[in-house]
């Protein structure tokens, strides 16, 4: 702990712990703050779903030496943030400018050995995304340069891969890196996180990072993603409107309508799982984040209803034609590999997951951190 009686004074707002301001002085008075911040971790995605989770995981952890990395633009992210406690922001275009320009220490005004770790969540998302250039630039391309800086710096990498690179899961949904290139995602969003995952092998950093296998992730904070938000918040729309939900009906005869299989995964117990490999240096490579199970979208809707404590009404809906080629049947992460590194976190039911989120954030419209 710095003894700093004026760090209550520090521009930054900062808690003297985590700042030590270093006075600038002209005509023999105070002209300003230099304040350099002992540790930081960044969080790219930072106003995302996931990434304002973490942050807010952090929080819980008594962490706020953070800074935000984002693209807010004109959407309605910035309210997760509002929440959350965290040293600085910055956006995403000029964060990578600082990062090519070697400037991101001198800009933070940070130590030589300040960045702890990158917690890289930033991403385009959509599945249905069909610009390869965009995804490539901001999915690829991006991705490499944050690594890079990590590894540069001794910091921790760790980053958002997705169960989307399993494509049809015909191939299995185990997290083994040797079997990286039989993957074949069914979508350019999969594909563009499956082109970092070979790139880290191929340059042999696989074993000096950490990827995360994202399965199907729910809970608060998701409010802004639009269609790619899941299911739980748009039943909850639903029924609030029209008192039904509707699920796309199945066109493959071993599939039931509405029983195509999904891991659905609470927002809480993946941050958890996330945040476990911070400072567990030793501990790389790639791994499922899920609930190491799957259940139908019919388990999903009735849950939805009992939160809400109404009858299920489910109406089944024609797949529109340009989803039913790339439409994932079956998906059911394997965690044995997590597990037996030493993670022993418990999973909460779906059950009580999508009651927690019903219940505590959509009914009155809060956040993580409210």
């Amino acid at each position: 702990m710095v003894d700093c009686a004026i760090c209550e004074y520090c521009p930054k707002m900062l808690v003297f712990e985590q700042c030590c301001p270093i006075i600038i002085w002209a005509d023999n008075q105070i002209f300003g703050f230099l304040i350099r911040i002992n540790i930081v971790i960044i969080v790219t995605g930072g106003a995302g779903f996931i990434g304002s989770a973490i942050i807010w995981q952090l929080n819980q952890m008594g962490r706020s030496d953070i800074i935000v990395v984002d693209s807010l633009g004109k959407s309605e992210k910035w309210k997760n943030l509002t929440p959350l406690k965290y040293a600085d922001y910055i956006e995403k275009d000029d964060f990578m400018e600082l990062v090519l320009a070697d400037q991101l220490h001198e800009y933070f005004a940070l130590d030589r050995h300040g960045l702890e770790a990158i917690i890289h969540m930033g991403a385009c998302s959509a599945t249905t995304e069909l610009d390869a250039r965009y995804l490539i630039h901001n999915n690829f391309e991006y991705t490499k340069q944050l690594a890079l800086l990590a590894l540069h710096c001794g910091a921790r990498f760790i980053y958002a891969s997705s169960a989307a690179t399993y494509g049809d899961g015909s191939k299995g949904f185990k997290d083994n890196e040797a079997d990286l290139d039989m993957l074949r995602p069914l979508n350019m969003y999969g594909y563009s996180k499956q082109m970092f995952d070979q790139w880290a092998m191929r340059e042999g950093i696989l074993d000096k990072i950490v990827g995360l296998k994202f399965f199907n992730v729910f809970g608060p904070n998701e409010y802004h993603k639009g269609d790619m938000s899941s299911l739980v918040i748009k039943a909850f729309k639903q029924i609030q409107t029209t008192g039904k939900i509707g699920l796309f009906k199945s066109y493959r005869t071993e599939y039931a309508d509405g029983e195509q299989m999904r891991d659905f995964v609470y927002v809480k117990n993946v941050v958890d799982m996330a945040l476990y490999f911070l400072d567990k240096p030793n501990i790389n490579g790639i791994y499922n984040i899920g609930s190491d199970g799957a259940n139908s979208w019919n388990a999903l809707a009735a849950a939805i209803f009992a939160a809400l404590g109404r009858e299920v009404n489910i109406e089944y809906v024609e797949m529109p034609e340009e989803l039913k080629e790339k439409y994932q049947y079956y998906t059911c992460s394997d965690v044995g590999k997590l597990r037996a590194s030493g993670y022993k976190g418990t999973q909460t039911t779906l059950q009580d997951a999508v009651a927690d989120y019903v219940v505590n954030y959509l009914i009155p419209n809060k956040h993580l951190g409210d």
